[in-house]
């Protein structure tokens, strides 16, 4: 059971890191990407935002933090 929590951890860890850098990206007017899912008037934004570059960089710093948690952990048990 703590060997499926640990891989659990660290796939959202990967997806939390690369959603992340990906918000990063895009706040800093890096990346741009069209609107995928859209009820009315979408446009592509625009120009960079702090807002987004900030989530962004907390978002990867957490995924990076549950990966590497979750990887000490492994490697600590497998060492005992």
């Amino acid at each position: 059971m703590k060997k499926m929590k640990k891989i659990v951890t660290v796939i959202i860890g990967v997806i939390a890191s690369l959603l992340g850098s990906l918000w990063f990206l895009q706040g800093a007017d890096i990346v741009h990407l069209n609107p995928i899912l859209c009820f009315s008037n979408c446009e592509v934004i625009t120009g960079g935002s702090t807002f987004w570059e900030v989530i962004g960089v907390v978002v990867l710093i957490i995924g990076i933090i549950m990966i590497f948690n979750s990887i000490k952990s492994r490697e600590h048990h497998v060492s005992k």
